[in-house]
This record gives C-alpha cells, sequence and structure tokens, in this order.
C-alpha cells in the first residue's frame, strides 16, 4: 500500500451539516459511547456528559482520577483512571465502583463481553470478573497494550510488547502466544472470530489467522494506526493513519492475505477517527483538519457531516439502531446527527 497526495474533496459533496444539534461540552471528549439512544462524552478529568436530541445536555461527575481508557454495552459505561479505580456508570447517569487497583496502577485497557464480564489491566496484569465469580487475573510479559474479548466463548486477548496473548479465564490451559516482534497496542476480533488484529507503534497493523497462526502483515501508513472498525457483516476493516480510510477486506477465509486494501474518502488532512455503521455499508471517518464524511463502501459515495473546522475529530460512534451518529473533536465541539 502506498501513500499518495490526495486532492481535497469536490465542492458539489452532499451536505449534512444542517441537520447536526450541536452539544455543548464541559471539556473535550476523548471517547463517545451510546446507551440505547442517549450519547455519553467521556471527558478525560473524571466527568462525562449525557446528550439525547435537542434535550439540554447533563454533565455527571465522577469519584474517579483522570480517565484512561472507557468501553461500552447496551446498559453500562466503564471507565478506567490513573488513580486505580474501574468505575461503572448506567444510563441514568449512577456510578459504581467495579474495583480500585491494589496497587493504585493506572488503569489503562478496559473490554466488556455481552454476558456482563468486564476485563481490565494494570501494568503487566490482565483481570477479568465475569458476572458472577471471582476476579481472575494473567500476567504477561510487559505493559498490556490492548485487551478484547472474542466474539464466542470467553476468550482474551492481550497484546503487549512482542505479540498477543490468548486466555481463557475458565480454563487451566496455558494461555496461547501469537508472536510478532514489536509493541501491539489495540486488539480486535472479527465478527466470526476467524482473524486477530493488533495496532502497532510502528506505522502498520499486524494479524494472524487464528485457525493456523499465519501471519498478515499490514503496512504502508504515514502514521500510527489509532482507530479501527469492523464494517457490518465483518466484510472490512476500517482504519485511520492515511489520508484516506483504508479499507483491508476480510470476506474470503483468507482475508487480506495477498490482496490491497481499499482506499476511500481521500484528503488532504489525516484520517483520525473512523467509525462503521452496526447495519448498513457506511462508514464515518474524521480527520485531523475536523472534517467528518459518511462514505457509503461500494462506490466510494461521500456526504459531508461536519466542516473542516481546524482541530482533529477525537470520537465518533452510532447507536446501536444505526440512526445517530455522534461526534468530538479536540476543540471541545460536539454534535449529534440523526439519519
Amino acid at each position: 500500500m502506498k501513500d499518495f497526495n490526495l486532492p481535497p474533496p469536490p465542492e458539489s459533496i452532499v451536505s449534512v451539516t444542517d441537520r447536526v444539534t450541536k452539544v455543548a461540552l464541559d471539556a473535550p471528549a476523548i471517547a463517545v459511547h451510546f446507551l440505547g439512544d442517549v450519547a455519553v462524552f467521556v471527558g478525560p478529568e473524571s466527568g462525562m456528559t449525557f446528550a439525547e436530541g435537542t434535550s439540554e445536555p447533563k454533565p455527571v461527575a465522577l469519584e474517579i482520577g483522570g480517565i484512561l481508557c472507557s468501553a461500552a454495552d447496551a446498559k453500562r459505561v466503564v471507565l478506567g483512571g490513573d488513580d486505580g479505580k474501574l468505575v461503572s456508570v448506567d444510563a441514568s447517569g449512577v456510578a459504581e465502583l467495579v474495583t480500585t487497583d491494589a496497587k493504585r496502577r493506572w488503569i489503562d485497557n478496559v473490554a466488556l463481553h455481552p454476558d456482563g464480564a468486564v476485563a481490565w489491566s494494570a501494568g503487566k496484569t490482565a483481570f477479568v470478573r465475569q458476572a458472577k465469580g471471582d476476579d481472575k487475573s494473567l500476567d504477561v510479559a510487559s505493559t498490556v497494550g490492548g485487551l478484547a474479548f472474542a466474539p464466542k466463548g470467553l476468550r482474551l486477548a492481550i497484546a503487549h510488547y512482542n505479540g498477543v496473548t490468548l486466555w481463557f479465564p475458565n480454563m487451566g490451559a496455558t494461555p496461547e502466544s501469537l508472536e510478532w516482534k514489536g509493541s501491539h497496542l489495540g486488539v480486535t476480533f472479527s465478527a466470526d472470530n476467524r482473524f486477530l488484529v493488533t495496532s502497532m507503534h510502528e506505522a502498520a497493523l499486524h494479524g494472524w489467522r487464528l485457525a493456523d497462526s499465519r501471519h498478515m502483515r499490514m503496512t504502508g501508513y504515514p502514521a500510527r494506526v489509532r482507530s479501527m472498525s469492523w464494517s457490518a457483516g465483518g466484510k472490512f476493516l476500517a482504519t485511520s493513519g492515511s489520508d484516506s480510510v483504508i479499507l483491508w477486506p476480510f470476506g474470503s477465509k483468507d482475508g487480506p492475505m495477498g490482496k490491497e486494501p481499499a482506499m476511500l474518502a481521500p484528503l488532504q488532512a489525516k484520517a483520525t477517527v473512523v467509525a462503521c455503521h452496526p447495519k448498513d455499508d457506511i462508514f464515518a471517518a474524521g480527520y485531523s483538519d475536523g472534517t467528518i464524511l459518511m462514505v457509503r463502501i461500494e462506490d466510494g459515495a461521500e456526504v459531508l457531516v461536519r466542516r473542516n473546522a481546524g482541530e482533529p475529530v477525537s470520537a465518533l460512534a452510532w447507536n446501536a439502531k444505526g440512526s445517530i451518529l455522534a461526534f468530538a473533536s479536540e476543540d471541545g465541539d460536539a454534535g449529534l446527527m440523526p439519519l
């Protein structure tokens, strides 16, 4: 994959900017999640804002230090702090302390399982707590860079330096190791449980086909990949890190092995965050100049959601129905766009 100097979009691009409802935030959001149709904007300093439609946003203060990570399911948002606290917040804004690290280490990664289990990491240790049961932990060789639950069964991927550890917390078997030199950060399973992909400290992704641990080198990015999102049905993995959105094909049994990725939505700015629509072959992309586009994967058709406003887009999310897109940028601007 090569990095090309691509032109800006045409002036005739379809725009829906007039449909966006602005959301007033007390501080820039580092993430956004949905609980039903309520968007939850997560700030960096012990707070979040709940926003729904045109209603007045509701700020929620939390007893937690600087927020380092977050994850959400249909019922809650779980946050990890630099004071060793892991906190769960429900749709009504009620917070509950999940745990406090015994050594007050940073909680820098969190992942949720559909059955209610939660995983988090502190230093070199990964923890799992099931809906009913005691905490279980596993130490890996170096600081944990990322966590992800497999879509089938209670299996946790733990990214770290020189690879990934696959752990079944309920089994006594030795965890499986997937090795590749370098620092592995974000990690994600394909929806069909056949592939595992990590983003790296280098400007690259690395993947494995889980059936035989065959490697997939996914390189050519001009910048580090900080955002990954699977398309509806898992046919493509959309990624940031270039001046277009890079989509790797995963529809065949070999995934992207031996194939070139698609490059859509080119701008004279880097894509900073991507979020695929939960039901249709559409994705939203935010860029380093503040632009947000909605893009149809089939033909690359673009719709302008937010014009370039100078500061990078920091967060994007769809609600589960795919009827609302939420966004935030590094300067504190935020909004909701109904389809």
